[in-house]
């Protein structure tokens, strides 16, 4: 509770506040232009004004709208989403709660979030929230079974439910942490390369199971319509909705929501950092007598390893998230039978082949 308090949310609200910010250049950079550059040094406190702005706002309400239902969801979106946080492991023996059953816990408490956006539309008393609203309980329920599905591969391939134990196994010092023999752990005991020794991003999940790379590929897909990012954003359609069930919300509300999109954004791309790509691990290996992966892992339990550990994983986070917004800046909108069909024809299927190799692949391993 604490790491999470005091640690967890302040990194939350610091990467809305420049999340915004990247995503503007970003955009700008692909549309030739320059983005913000007025409010401060090439713009940085344009965001800061935004917020400021927010909070200044007037938090008002439409006449017709269900009062508690309209102020209570933002409130329920942004907590489900925060109270993902709290089973990330940042850095070896760095996790707020280091619960046996993580993955269990966090698509289960993430999966409420679509309950406060149904909230949020039907309590608006607006016809563009309620579609709005009923859009994404459709998109985001439909996501969530290729998601879940490409989640139990590497949960397969790895024995256990804990995100913590999960990023051990994708250490150079795993064998040692676990007790196990590291071409078996590896599933690389047809070959003679000692990927513990060797470290870096050949412990990664979708080296040591190759297929491991299209199932990352799906989630990440699948993410995306979770956090209503483009080319998924039909729950907001600016050109048909205006806003969706966002569309009445107004000051410290707004703000609710809209941290809650970049907080998802986040939490996705940890979640698909530690499963699929080596997590708080080096990506670096050794070579010979050049000790990179030794060097950059620190040593766990002092504060090399907290630091090298929470380096890592924040890194390749934001590399995730810079793709998310290169998608929104790059890919058109979908329709909403498109969205449909992406997920039920193509992403489930693939996605339950992925689940039956993941299976075959486990039992070779024994």
């Amino acid at each position: 509770m604490t790491i999470a308090l005091f640690i967890v949310l302040p990194f939350i609200l610091t990467f809305a506040l420049f999340g915004v910010y990247a995503e503007r250049k970003v955009s700008a950079f692909i549309q030739n232009r320059v983005g913000p550059m007025v409010t401060g040094p090439y713009g940085l406190l344009q965001t800061l004004a935004d917020i400021v702005k927010l909070l200044t706002k007037e938090d008002t309400r439409p006449a017709a709208a269900d009062k508690p239902l309209f102020q209570l969801a933002p409130v329920v979106v942004f907590t489900s989403i925060f109270a993902g946080f709290a089973i990330i492991p940042f850095a070896p023996n760095f996790v707020g709660s280091a619960a046996a059953v993580g993955v269990f816990y966090m698509m289960a408490i993430i999966s409420m979030d679509v309950i406060g956006i149904l909230m949020a539309g039907w309590g608006s008393n607006n016809k563009y929230g309620l579609y709005g609203a009923m859009r994404s309980a459709a998109q985001m329920i439909s996501y969530e079974v290729p998601l879940s599905l490409t989640i139990l591969c590497p949960v397969m391939i790895s024995q256990t439910l804990d995100l913590q134990e999960m990023s051990m196994q994708q250490g150079i010092f795993s064998a040692q942490l676990l007790n196990a023999d590291p071409n078996y752990l590896f599933g690389l005991k047809f070959l003679n390369i000692n990927v513990t020794e060797v470290g870096g991003f050949l412990t990664w999940n979708i080296f040591r199971s190759p297929f491991l790379f299209f199932a990352f590929v799906i989630f990440f897909v699948a993410s995306l319509a979770e956090a209503n990012r483009t080319p998924f954003d039909l729950p907001e359609s600016e050109s048909e909705l205006i806003a969706g069930y966002i569309v009445e919300y107004s000051g410290m509300r707004f703000a609710f929501l809209m941290l809650s999109e970049y907080g998802m954004m986040l939490l996705a791309s940890l979640l698909a950092s530690i499963l699929f790509l080596g997590s708080w691990n080096t990506p670096l290996p050794n070579i010979g007598s050049v000790r990179l992966a030794d060097w950059t892992s620190g040593v766990v339990g002092e504060v090399s390893g907290y630091a090298w550990g929470a380096f890592w994983l924040i890194s390749k986070a934001f590399t995730l998230v810079f793709f998310q917004m290169l998608a929104r800046w790059t890919y058109p909108r979908l329709r909403i039978d498109q969205l449909m069909a992406l997920c039920w024809k193509y992403l489930t299927p693939m996605a339950l082949v992925l689940v039956l190799i993941s299976a075959v692949w486990r039992l070779m391993m024994i």
